[in-house]
């Protein structure tokens, strides 16, 4: 196996992959198709994400619920002052390096980038390979959006796994009314 580097995320259906202060407690109660944790978990063999997003994630917090164990990256400018955890590492470089290390610590699998303004940043240089979004059926209206890039130029996307690459994905949605 290849690594590759996947921009993953559950998303809101407005955009948003945090709520307001990088919250995450949105994320809960939403059902996943059978054995997409697992896939994750077999494939994966590293993380990259941001100091924000790790300041919110810590006190012992490993992705996919605990079922993955690898090593995690954190890009920050003060790494002095972070949290430390096991297998955690702290970088202070640039984000292409950051992939290069990350790759490297996969050993052959995939890293993977939780953090959108990384994301961002390496969709700019060409280092994405894929993008793989969750769509969970809910509007948070405020929060962190998975991309946002004031006055640049679209970028295309090509549906992965498809006989229509660029076909339009239809979601349809009856809003839960409060009681």
């Amino acid at each position: 196996m290849t690594g590759q580097v996947l921009w993953h995320f559950t998303m809101s259906l407005d955009g948003f992959v945090a709520g307001p202060g990088h919250s995450m407690d949105w994320m809960t109660g939403f059902t996943f198709r059978p054995g997409l944790v697992d896939d994750y978990v077999t494939t994966t063999g590293a993380v990259l994400g941001g100091r924000d997003g790790w300041d919110m994630a810590v006190d012992g917090n490993r992705p996919y619920g605990g079922a993955w164990d690898g090593a995690i990256f954190v890009l920050t400018h003060h790494p002095e002052d972070a949290k430390p955890a096991d297998g955690v590492t702290f970088l202070n470089c640039g984000v292409a390096e950051a992939v290069r290390i990350g790759l490297d610590a996969a050993d052959g699998r995939n890293l993977e980038v939780f953090s959108p303004t990384i994301g961002r940043q390496l969709l700019g240089l060409g280092l994405i390979d894929r993008i793989d979004l969750h769509v969970v059926p809910i509007l948070l209206g405020d929060g962190i959006r998975l991309y946002d890039n004031p006055g640049g130029v679209p970028i295309r996307l090509d549906r992965a796994g498809t006989d229509d690459p660029q076909g339009a994905v239809d979601l349809r949605f009856t809003p839960i009314q409060a009681r």
